[in-house]
Formats: structure tokens, sequence, C-alpha cells
């Protein structure tokens, strides 16, 4: 069911007042999407607010092709200690970023929202996110059984796919880096191309990283294998490649997310 189905003037939980939120959840509009970024560094080109700016991109997108679903006020810092050797960059402890998410989550839950799904693009988030979920569920289900708690945490496989698009579109995908490289820029151009440097775009560390290698990183810090923050090069940006990667993107999770309650639906059934 639409948006404009159930009478919702924005997809944006805080564009609303209260009463349209209540009626939203009357008419089935029991999910949401809670975006997660970062303030951090990328490269000399990029602004600090990046990942916060990606990741209400990719939730509007997702909430979209999920449907019956809001978005949530986005949480605009993430763990980015790893980042803090770079001027500029705020960073929030684990720990912080969790009972966040969980003031977050039980506040939606007592509403009566029955999907609430966490979105980062910020890369450093992933790892904590995964591990806080169990956590988070627990909380939630003491205010609202029903409500579900899941979050895309594949890191790897958002990476694979900016490397597949920039490759299909103009053959440069080994410029795909995992950080304020070609894809990250190209995003940033289509959603706010006033703040991007274009000039100032160069190469970083071109390296095909796997998971274990991303952690790695994230223990020693970027300044351990990049001088100026970019993983990948940011040469060769395109804003209508920003938009291409921001809707291939948000196709893969919003996959994700509906494979695992398929998954779990079938699990409860056949326990039950």
């Amino acid at each position: 069911m639409s948006n404009a189905a159930n009478g919702i003037t924005s997809i944006f939980l805080e564009d609303l007042t209260w009463t349209e939120v209540e009626l939203a959840l009357t008419r089935g509009m029991t999910g949401i999407v809670v975006p997660l970024g970062a303030v951090e560094q990328h490269g000399p080109h990029l602004p600090l607010s990046s990942d916060a700016d990606r990741s209400i991109a990719l939730a509007l997108r997702v909430a979209h092709k999920l449907g019956d679903s809001l978005v949530a006020p986005a949480l605009r810092v993430g763990c980015s200690e790893f980042h803090m050797a770079y001027a500029g960059t705020v960073s929030l402890r684990p720990e912080t970023l969790e009972a966040v998410c969980t003031d977050y989550a039980v506040s939606l839950a007592r509403h009566g929202f029955t999907d609430i799904l966490f979105l980062s693009a910020h890369g450093g988030n992933f790892k904590p996110l995964r591990e806080m979920l169990p956590r988070i569920q627990e909380s939630v289900a003491a205010v609202n059984p029903e409500c579900r708690i899941d979050a895309y945490t594949d890191l790897i496989e958002v990476i694979s796919v900016a490397r597949w698009v920039v490759e299909e579109e103009t053959g440069l995908g080994s410029r795909v880096g995992g950080h304020a490289d070609i894809a990250e820029s190209s995003e940033m151009l289509y959603l706010r191309p006033e703040f991007v440097r274009t000039e100032l775009a160069e190469e970083g560390t071109l390296a095909d990283y796997d998971e274990a290698e991303f952690e790695g990183i994230i223990e020693k810090g970027f300044r351990s294998v990049t001088a100026n923050g970019i993983l990948g090069d940011a040469r060769g940006m395109q804003a209508d490649l920003g938009e291409k990667l921001l809707d291939a993107t948000a196709r893969v999770m919003a996959r994700g997310f509906i494979e695992e309650d398929a998954e779990e639906r079938e699990t409860s059934e056949s326990q039950g």
C-alpha cells in the first residue's frame, strides 16, 4: 500500500504530526527504517557528512521498496574511532551507539511499529550493529513482543555491488575501494553537489579488501593504510552514476531484509 493511499503526506517520520503517525500505524504502516551514518573524514574532496547524507538517501529508497514503511530520523554520528587521526571526525563508542539504538527501537516499538530496520551507510557501524541486535531485540520484546529488529550488515556485499555498477557503467570498477572512492563520490555529487570539491579528487590506496582486512584497518586506523583518507580512487565521479549506485545498493539492502523476514516466518511456522 502506498503512502498516498494511506493519506500520509511524507515518508519521513519527523515530518508528520502525531495524529498522522497514529493514522499510518492504524492503516498498516508498521515498518520503519532507521538510517545510521557518520561524521568523519572522506578524503580531501567530500564533506564530513557524506555517510549521514547517504544513509538517509538509502533509507528512503529501501522504505519505498519495502512498502508500508516510514523513515526514522537519522542517527548522523556513528562509530568512527579509526578516522580520528583526521581533523573533524566525531565518534561514538560502540556502547553509546547501542544505548541510543536501543532507546530508539524501544520508543518506536511502544508506538506499535513491528519491523524496525537499522540501515547504515558507514562501514564502521556494521560490526557493532550485528553484535548489538540480540540485546536490542530483548529490550524491545519487553514492550512489544510482536516487534522484529533487523539490520543490514554485509559490508563486502555493498562494496561488491558498487564495484559491479561502476564497472558496468564506466569500466572503472577498480577505483572502488570502499571509502571516499569513485562510488561514494558519485553518490555525493548526485545528492549534494555544492559540497563536493571535484578538483581535489585523487587516487588513494588501491586494494581489494576482504572483511577480515577491513576489520584490521578499523583496529589500526585509516592512517595506517591511506594518507589522504581514500580507499580506492575518487577520480571519474559522475552524478548520474551516483543515482544508479544508490538505487542498486538500496535494492540489495531491501532484498536482504525481505529474505530474512521470509526465513524467520518459515522457521516460526515450522516450529509452530
